[in-house]
């Protein structure tokens, strides 16, 4: 008798969930990574905002409400178009799980001025700067709740929910300390963005980035002659942009500077890679 009601337990929330992977939306790419490698095979992951679009300006399509309606778990990372949203993304699927990311985790404020060394530290998610994902040391928290919400969800998976973030982690760790060596012997700790999304970056990696744009907005006359002073008189010599931006502001300073625009995008599905290569172009940013 015993063993007959331990088998009908077992099986009940496999039956619950219809024996289907659970389907989870995330905000960007980065985290449609994160799912994937922590969730493996029992997990359907969907980005909102797609490759080349713009998270700050980005509305869901008719399509993607729909298909949140049959979400079990959506994982925030505090994106601008997510407060709005979000009441109505819960009206379509008021059973939806809604996991959000930021919590846990050492946050920074968003830059108003410059982002110079200032800590830039705030626990509240107001004025919070959503790019947490590239801190690497961040995204091990973060894939740690994200672990327990999917135990949580499908409890008949833990132990390959478990084993999966073990490796993940393990990863992560790998990828800091290769990011660690690459970095040692670079001078030069600042380096120059359009927009501020690496702040999480450099704190990580005692570094400094250096935003032309402020509160999303283009620098005046003046702001972009102190930007090019800025850049002549501290030797940066690379301009970083990220694809889904204007980068003519960036290529204005780049030339007055004699130097050049290099492409790093935050939003890269492809998160180890992606960090490595951000490494390698702020390592040699330097060179002539």
């Amino acid at each position: 008798m015993l063993r007959r009601l331990f088998f009908i337990l077992l099986v009940i929330p496999c039956l619950a969930h219809g024996g289907n992977p659970l389907t989870v939306f995330v905000t960007v790419a980065p985290q449609e990574a994160f799912v994937s490698r922590i969730g493996g095979e029992h997990v359907r992951v969907n980005a909102l905002v797609r490759p080349g679009q713009d998270p700050h300006a980005y509305e869901p399509t008719a399509r993607q409400i729909a298909a949140l309606a049959d979400a079990d778990l959506y994982v925030r990372v505090g994106v601008g178009f997510e407060d709005a949203w979000m009441p109505r993304l819960l009206a379509a699927n008021p059973h939806m799980r809604v996991l959000d990311a930021r919590d846990g985790l050492d946050v920074r404020r968003k830059a108003t001025e410059h982002d110079h060394g200032d800590d830039g530290h705030d626990h509240d998610h107001g004025d919070f700067d959503p790019h947490v994902w590239t801190s690497p040391a961040r995204v091990r928290i973060m894939g740690a709740r994200i672990r327990d919400a999917l135990i949580d969800l499908a409890p008949q998976f833990a132990a390959d929910f478990a084993a999966n973030y073990d490796r993940f982690a393990a990863d992560l760790d790998a990828l800091d300390t290769e990011i660690r060596e690459r970095l040692s012997g670079v001078e030069n700790r600042r380096f120059m963005v359009y927009h501020p999304a690496w702040g999480y970056f450099a704190e990580d990696y005692g570094l400094e980035q250096v935003a032309i744009e402020r509160e999303g907005k283009e620098p005046g006359a003046r702001a972009l002659t102190a930007m090019i002073e800025q850049a002549r008189r501290e030797g940066i010599r690379v301009i970083f942009v990220q694809p889904q931006l204007n980068p003519a502001s960036a290529e204005q300073v780049a030339r007055s500077i004699g130097g050049r625009v290099a492409v790093i995008d935050p939003l890269s599905g492809d998160y180890f890679e992606n960090l490595r290569q951000v490494a390698d172009l702020i390592a040699g940013a330097g060179a002539p």
